[in-house]
């Protein structure tokens, strides 16, 4: 009997804002997808990029600005190299946690590209925030440009920072590849960040400057390879809601109707945990026998044993 397959969406919690603290971080999700490979799953990664997209983004453009020999990165090669720097502490933190507990199993990462439709409305309203605050003037210069740009004040700062799109996913080009990995044995990381969002040009793909809900990747990466489960984990043990008396409440175990009611009431942050429970529903309606669990990425062995988290089924 072959073992259960799980695809496991890693939030942004289990990375940083600098490159020691994403080493120091991985090493917890490492932890909790060795946790999965004992409970004998074979294993799919897609992770979340923000702010390392963002990060990027910015550096090549400061770059650009010190050598006017080099152009602005499109934000399909920045997503491109997101997957790389990510993926290369993924696999690496994970191999080493794998081999600490007598385990020999292959990580590999694939570069993956995401079709997504030019006419999703997402083109016409964007919602991600990426990149440095700005000034008024660079501002201008961004909508000169016909780029998207959003005032905001939070706990990092103020000022303008450039929004882009988040299109759904349509296809990921990659998939065969990734299941020969999983049939070879081997724990494969896909689709980071959402995937590279691409758009069908006759035989060619040219890049979208987009990013692509994690989250909604994870499930058609989950429907596409007929995975039996999806695992989202972030840094709370539940998806929350605040109730009619204003007081929180943690989401358990949720029927597809019961989750259904929470999205058309709109419950759920637009942002935050409607993508969430939006991409656990894909998946779990799109099939058979499939369930989804949202929890903590320290208490994924719990999470996978449904003793913990928001589960839908």
């Amino acid at each position: 009997m072959s073992n259960k397959k799980i695809v496991v969406a890693l939030g942004r919690n289990c990375f940083g804002n600098t490159l020691p603290k994403q080493q120091q971080n991985v090493k917890k999700a490492a932890k909790a997808i060795a946790d999965l490979v004992e409970e004998k799953y074979e294993v799919v990664i897609t992770h979340s990029n923000g702010p390392q997209v963002g990060m990027i983004q910015t550096a090549m453009t400061e770059f650009s600005r010190l050598d006017s020999k080099y152009t602005v990165a499109p934000m399909s090669i920045c997503g491109a190299m997101s997957q790389g720097y990510i993926g290369f502490d993924l696999q690496n933190a994970i191999r080493t946690e794998l081999l600490n507990r007598g385990i020999y199993k292959p990580v590999t990462t694939i570069i993956t590209q995401v079709r997504v439709d030019p006419f999703d409305k997402a083109f016409h309203t964007p919602t991600k925030v990426i990149g440095r605050y700005m000034t008024k003037e660079e501002a201008d210069i961004e909508e000169h440009k016909g780029n998207y740009v959003i005032y905001e004040e939070t706990e990092e700062g103020k000022g303008y920072r450039r929004i882009i799109a988040s299109p759904q996913p349509i296809d990921i080009y990659e998939i065969d590849a990734i299941k020969a990995l999983i049939d070879a044995n081997q724990l494969v990381i896909a689709a980071g960040g959402g995937g590279i969002p691409v758009l069908e040009q006759s035989q060619g793909l040219k890049g979208a400057s987009a990013v692509i809900e994690k989250d909604y990747t994870a499930a058609k990466l989950a429907d596409m390879i007929d995975a039996d489960e999806l695992m989202i984990l972030t840094s709370s043990d539940y998806v929350q809601i605040t109730n009619e008396n204003g007081d929180t409440v943690d989401l358990k175990e949720l029927t597809v109707d019961e989750a259904n009611k929470l999205i058309e009431m709109g419950k759920l942050g637009e942002l935050t945990t409607l993508p969430k429970i939006q991409a656990a529903l894909n998946f779990v309606v799109a099939g058979k026998d499939r369930s989804a669990v949202i929890t903590n990425v320290e208490k994924a062995k719990a999470g996978i044993r449904h003793k913990i988290g928001t589960i839908i089924k």
